[in-house]
């Protein structure tokens, strides 16, 4: 198949604009651009889809800019529900940093990365509005659809005026790097296409453009956001555990989709995971699979055979396999537990409510239902002494197959 038959495979195309668009892609020599703001010092994995794309046209051929939006990103690009909060300019060059970072790991230095404050930061109000404003009707802007359903709630002039600068960007890049096209999420189709018009009217030549669907989960939400937390590409913010176990969770109805999305796995590897995963969803091939590819792409072998193996342990019980580090990174949302040195294990789980009595307490040591650091706890008077700790600092304490605490003195 075709570069642009795969896309089209792989769910990556939505909207396009440009009569021969397919061409152009399917030619492997286009300069084309995608843009974030820096509202965070990371990108999460909601933005990875975009990164992958963009990897997969610098793989066919083509030359990718990446657009880290010094300027349009003190102004905010239209949510469509309230305004967002104005950033200090501090705050932006550092999260700017953050991502520039992050977008050089990711495409090894081989991508251009360009700042729109770069080329704004002198251009005057009044010359922006003879020179740009001046080829876009507001009856044009209006019509956009961010910015039609904020007209009820209220849009300020400021955010109004944002698809213009991000249209200027397409119109400078155009000019300056030769870029004919621009690729972005759905929600930013209106913002392409002001820049496609103000290259049509000012310089007279044809511009395309196309967006991604954006990728939600099977409730509808963002794809990467974990009990309303994004996921972060940065490894010191979310770990590659925590990638790990929601990848391998996510639902079984979705991971075809998302390895065709997120993995460079030819069409005939997720077609065979595909089948696997029909005839043995208990085995989450297909899960594992996206997990290896994404974090091994992001962080490397060594992250992913890292959380592999905290994950491993930790359902096992086999804790003593583990550094403190991996321990604190696996266990980090498990309740913690401040316990005197010489305490009974039944002191410790009575006096902090693991078990609600005694006698369960005993049920379970009996059962061999309640271990420290993997170890079978059955004496109901053995005392928890610091000796026991990992590194000196934590013991970890389960109860049954699923219940963990951190133990520390």
């Amino acid at each position: 198949m075709t570069f642009y038959e795969e896309l089209n495979w792989r769910g990556l195309i939505k909207d396009t604009a440009g009569e021969d668009i397919e061409d152009k892609i399917n030619s492997g020599n286009v300069t084309f651009y995608w843009g974030t703001d820096p509202t965070a010092d990371s990108l999460h994995l909601g933005h990875y889809s975009s990164l992958v794309t963009a990897k997969r046209f610098a793989n066919a051929g083509h030359h990718p800019i990446l657009l880290v939006g010094g300027s349009t990103g003190l102004i905010g690009d239209p949510r469509p529900t309230a305004e967002r909060e104005i950033m200090a300019k501090e705050k932006l060059e550092k999260n700017m940093a953050g991502i520039r970072a992050q977008v050089d790991k990711l495409f090894e230095g081989k991508a251009e990365i360009v700042n729109n404050y770069d080329w704004t930061k002198d251009y005057t109000y009044l010359d922006f509005l003879r020179d740009i404003g001046k080829y876009i009707n507001v009856s044009y802007m209006l019509n956009k659809d961010i910015i039609a359903r904020r007209l009820e709630t209220g849009i300020t002039y400021a955010e109004f005026s944002y698809t213009l600068l991000q249209g200027y960007d397409f119109l400078w890049l155009y000019r300056n790097k030769n870029c004919i096209m621009q690729a972005e999420g759905a929600d930013q189709w209106g913002n392409i296409t002001t820049g496609i018009e103000l290259i049509r009217k000012i310089e007279g030549k044809e511009a395309y453009g196309f967006t991604m669907p954006l990728v939600l989960d099977k409730y509808g939400n963002k794809f990467g956001k974990s009990a309303g937390n994004a996921l972060w590409l940065d490894i010191n913010k979310t770990s590659s555990y925590e990638l790990y176990q929601y990848l391998v969770n996510v639902d079984d109805s979705m991971v075809i989709s998302y390895l065709k999305i997120f993995t460079f796995l030819t069409p005939e590897e997720i077609t065979e995971l595909e089948k696997k995963n029909a005839e043995h969803p208990e085995l989450r091939e297909a899960h594992k699979a996206l997990a290896r590819e994404i974090i091994t792409d992001l962080h490397g072998k060594e992250e992913y055979e890292k959380a592999v193996a905290i994950s491993q342990s930790l359902f096992s019980g086999n804790i003593k396999g583990l550094s403190l580090s991996d321990v604190m990174v696996g266990l980090k949302d498990v309740p913690t537990v401040s316990v005197t040195a010489g305490q009974t294990i039944m002191d410790v789980l009575v006096n902090n409510k693991i078990v609600s009595s005694k006698r369960e307490g005993r049920e379970f040591l009996n059962a061999g239902s309640i271990t420290l650091n993997g170890d079978k706890v059955s004496d109901e008077n053995m005392p928890v002494t610091p000796d026991l700790a990992i590194e000196g600092k934590v013991i970890v304490l389960r109860r049954g197959k699923k219940k963990n605490y951190l133990l520390k003195f």
